[in-house]
């Protein structure tokens, strides 16, 4: 098989779609939605036993096709359809979903984990999406990779933990899917497999109905092609959209300044990101935004410890009944993780969100110092790693998801193997329509290099 296409097609396994254009298709041909689910069907029947993005599904068409004759009688008129009409999502498999089991890429019994649908999901159909399916998680949003592949290089982690949904958006099975991010688990994937991650301010999008990791991490997140699809998506799921926040920088308006934090922070990526990282910021310079380094995480070893104290404790006490039950159930990394997470002391755990608090004021105060409007980092360590056994180093979104500050990857440029390569951008808290507003200058100015 070669390496980036369809055994026996010219088809080539990456090639996302359009969100922003598919939705406004859908809507506009109405309501007979057969032949689009029948596309959809198809192109996940051809593509997806080489990529692995959705859990295995008996029944899909049938199920799909249903749902959208539902659908199309509920909005018999175009002109009154929901902004999704039609528009097939993926949905993480830490997501439930009415009619579909959770198994969270574990092998605990799918009844342990069931309960009431996801707000998320209850958001998604009442914008007139169809759920395609569930993606392929690492077991339980962690570090334990399921099956699938990277649609640019199979050979490849696609990352992880939202495996499935940022394989499904870049090998163009949906132009939409639901991910969490507890530690880089949105960030990482988007920027692996070439497309555009949201994680919003921690919080934004309520995570009712989600099988949790570490709850004070936990975040949903949204994988499109590009910003203009994140933009579409974004207001529907976040609490309190404001959009009058989220109007496009114009060319007369003033421009964002940009924050690099230097340091220990940026060591942690390998030489080849970091001369892409320097390429994107001569690029955006070029462009004539100002960049500005600032040394703001001066402590990072310290950040660290923080992240894994937190991260540890929580998952061990999310998983307390389940674990004391089907340990043997779990695999050898969760487990490794649920154990070290036994080991520390409440009192340490505090310590660590006294911590966090402290170190969220001191950089919220140093980007204000510094007159930053955005943060940019690498979206990862390198390109994705070969090989399925593991699925990437989260440490370039790890001081961010820490603070609960919202994130995105853009796609910026490839490696000479073809590879993809992200441009992380972080905003300020709560601050999340700004964000996806000021990043479309990066988008351009990055897309205009190339």
């Amino acid at each position: 098989m070669n390496r980036d296409t369809v055994t026996g097609m010219e088809e080539p396994l990456a090639g996302p779609r359009s969100l922003a254009r598919e939705a406004a298709a859908l809507r506009a041909a109405g309501p007979d939605l057969a032949g689009h689910v029948d596309r959809l069907c198809t192109r996940i029947e051809r593509v997806d036993p080489l990529i692995h993005a959705f859990v295995p599904e008996p029944g899909r068409p049938a199920r799909l096709h249903a749902e959208a004759r539902a659908l199309a009688a509920r909005y018999p008129d175009p002109a009154a359809a929901p902004p999704l009409y039609g528009v097939a999502v993926g949905v993480k498999d830490v997501v439930r979903v009415d009619g579909l089991p959770t198994h969270a890429g574990s092998a605990l019994p799918p009844g342990v984990l069931a309960g009431p649908q996801a707000a998320v999901v209850d958001r998604l159909r009442a914008a007139g999406a169809l759920v395609a399916g569930k993606t392929v998680t690492a077991e339980f949003a962690g570090s334990a990779p399921g099956p699938t592949r990277n649609p640019h290089h199979p050979g490849h982690t696609p990352g992880g933990s939202s495996s499935g949904s940022a394989a499904a958006v870049a090998a163009g099975l949906v132009p939409l899917a639901i991910g969490t991010q507890t530690i880089g688990s949105v960030v990482r994937p988007a920027a692996y497999c070439g497309v555009v991650g949201f994680r919003p301010t921690f919080g934004r999008i309520p995570t009712d109905g989600v099988v949790p990791n570490a709850p004070s991490y936990d975040t949903l997140g949204l994988f499109t092609a590009d910003l203009a699809g994140a933009a579409l998506a974004a207001p529907l799921f976040c609490d309190g959209w404001r959009a009058e926040a989220a109007q496009p920088v114009g060319p007369a308006g003033p421009a964002p300044v940009l924050g690099v934090p230097v340091g220990r922070f940026l060591e942690r990526a390998r030489p080849e990101a970091v001369k892409a990282f320097e390429e994107q910021l001569a690029r955006l310079a070029a462009a004539g935004l100002t960049v500005r380094r600032i040394d703001l995480l001066p402590d990072f070893e310290s950040v660290l410890r923080q992240v894994h104290t937190i991260n540890r404790f929580e998952q061990a006490r999310t998983h307390a009944d389940w674990f004391s039950r089907f340990a043997g159930l779990y695999r050898p990394e969760t487990a490794a993780g649920i154990r070290q997470g036994q080991a520390v002391a409440p009192e340490d755990y505090a310590a660590a969100l006294r911590a966090r608090e402290h170190l969220r004021d001191r950089v919220a105060e140093e980007r204000e110092r510094a007159g930053v409007d955005l943060l940019l980092a690498p979206s990862a360590t390198g390109p994705a790693p070969s090989g399925l056994a593991a699925t990437g180093d989260p440490v370039m979104s790890l001081p961010w998801s820490h603070l609960g500050l919202p994130a995105l990857s853009l796609p910026a440029g490839r490696t000479a193997d073809g590879l993809p390569l992200g441009l992380q951008v972080i905003g300020a808290a709560g601050d999340d329509e700004r964000l996806l507003a000021q990043a479309a200058l990066l988008e351009g100015a990055l897309g205009a290099a190339e």
